[in-house]
């Protein structure tokens, strides 16, 4: 997979505009402000490949990209956003659920989760979801760079602890898109499933 042939290809608000699926898919979600755009734009070593805001809750579609015509990246709308309107949370969530739901081919989805806290309700709901689903997915540790190692030694364990519900086949790859921490992991790890 060529990592610097990569486009946007189509941004969607509602289930019906999405095609069906005619690629294998590679899926990104987390909660809002997690650092899936950052994560995105580091992954691909573009600036502006993914649109980061400083204002959680920002991303309220389903943005496709296009690896060249191989795969595509699937960036979901950040969930859990409190100042968001109880009917747009229930629009992201039935867009969400739907789109799971639809005849897809998702090879893996990369769930975030913010390493320097325990994982909030709505991730352990999105990764029960997804493994009742039968989806394959792996966790990423964002932000790693803003712990000290002791801080960040610390919180490594203590997600462990926290996500051994899942099983301890789960790969929980710490990552930072700051300091590039985990992406060339994550790139073998997306080329494995393809």
């Amino acid at each position: 997979m060529n990592y610097n042939k990569v486009e946007f290809e189509a941004a969607f608000g509602t289930l019906k505009q999405i095609p069906q699926s005619d690629l294998p898919e590679i899926v990104f979600a987390g909660r809002s402000n997690v650092g899936k755009s950052s994560m995105l734009n580091r992954l691909f070593n573009r600036k502006n490949l993914a649109r980061v805001s400083s204002m959680p809750g920002k991303t309220i579609t389903i943005n496709f990209f296009k690896v060249e015509n191989d795969v595509r990246i699937v960036d979901l709308p950040g969930y859990g956003y409190a100042k968001v309107a109880k009917g747009e949370k229930r629009r992201w969530a039935e867009m969400m659920e739907g789109y799971f739901q639809s005849p897809r081919n998702i090879k893996l989805v990369v769930q975030l989760v913010d390493v320097r806290h325990k994982p909030s309700e709505d991730d352990y709901i999105m990764m029960r979801f997804l493994q009742e689903a039968g989806l394959p997915f792996i966790v990423a540790a964002t932000k790693s760079d803003k712990l000290n190692k002791t801080q960040y030694n610390e919180r490594k364990n203590a997600l462990r602890e926290e996500l051994a519900e899942f099983g301890d086949n789960l790969t929980i790859l710490p990552f930072s898109s700051e300091k590039g921490e985990g992406a060339e992991e994550l790139k073998k790890i997306i080329e494995s499933v393809l």
